[in-house]
């Protein structure tokens, strides 16, 4: 990872509650422009290490760093720095979708010069400028969502956290946000997502954090976690082939992209940088053998968050 500068740093971050500890030792560090995946089951510590981020819940011991502030003693400093977006969002349904943030920008001490300029940016920005006046209750889920992203964007945060952005909505809904996270981080925003849409999750995310019963149990990039999770290569091939002699093995050995083979009874299997069964299949041709069946696994965020959340 680029030595960006850091936006979230926390030490041994704890929080108890009387004897349930919800979060234990949590240390991770997020930096500038980055979109990390928060993951885990219900009660698994996410929501707790959200309300800490926010400074609305009190760490039991440990070091919180957010934007340079300390949520708790630094409050107001981290909530103008800071944009989150829960899960259920609250608007005002009777009013129009620039209304909402004209309120949202009166919170945050924008002039009425300012809070125009800033409005038509960030609807523009989420796609809404031609609904900014059509009320709240005409509009969509995925409508809604893009006005709370819109609604976040209004303080010009460093960090924004969204809790389920995509849950309930429409496919071209989800792509709609999904590009507009992208494009934030793009414009140097942090962004902690966290969601049980995986596949999501997988196309927006540079790393993630998986958390299982209050402790973070893996954290890196997704193609990092998944060769630890399947070994070398991000594919795995499996060939059923007969016979399987050593020109067999060494010619797809010297395939562009194959990390190992091993052979176990008539079954070779082969990781590999690239879905590269066509070559496999020739090279067997090629070498006398005969292929009588071929499947191949790719890593994904689902199987690597089951890995680590079972072990647990």
């Amino acid at each position: 990872m680029s030595q960006a500068t850091a936006i979230i740093d926390s030490k041994d971050l704890t929080k108890r509650y009387g004897n349930f500890t919800a979060v234990d030792k949590l240390t991770l560090t997020i930096r500038e422009g980055e979109i990390f995946g928060l993951l885990g089951p219900n009660g698994a510590g996410k929501t707790t290490t959200i309300l800490m981020l926010l400074g609305l819940t009190e760490p039991t011991s440990g070091i919180l760093k957010v934007c340079g502030y300390d949520p708790l003693r630094e409050a107001i400093k981290v909530k103008r720095t800071v944009g989150y977006l829960p899960e259920r969002v609250g608007f005002y349904e009777d009013l129009t979708a620039k209304q909402n943030l004209d309120y949202t920008a009166a919170l945050n001490g924008l002039n009425y010069a300012e809070a125009e300029k800033k409005i038509d940016e960030v609807l523009e920005t989420v796609g809404l400028k031609p609904k900014a006046d059509q009320l709240l209750s005409q509009f969509s889920l995925g409508m809604k969502q893009r006005l709370g992203i819109a609604d976040v964007m209004i303080k010009n945060p460093k960090v924004a956290i969204f809790d389920e952005p995509t849950s309930g909505i429409d496919p071209e809904g989800v792509e709609q946000i999904l590009s507009i996270i992208l494009g934030m981080a793009k414009r140097k925003m942090s962004v902690i997502l966290s969601s049980h849409q995986l596949h999501h999750v997988q196309r927006v995310c540079s790393r993630v954090g998986i958390m299982a019963k209050g402790h973070l149990v893996a954290e890196d990039s997704i193609e990092n976690l998944g060769k630890a999770t399947l070994g070398e290569g991000k594919f795995r091939i499996e060939v059923q082939t007969s016979p399987i002699t050593e020109k067999v093995i060494q010619a797809i050995k010297h395939i562009k992209g194959v990390a190992s083979v091993e052979a176990i009874d008539n079954i070779l299997k082969i990781s590999s940088e690239s879905d590269v069964r066509n070559q496999i299949a020739r090279a067997i041709i090629d070498n006398d053998s005969l292929a009588t069946g071929m499947k191949i696994e790719e890593y994904n965020l689902e199987k690597i968050y089951l890995k680590y959340v079972k072990e647990q």
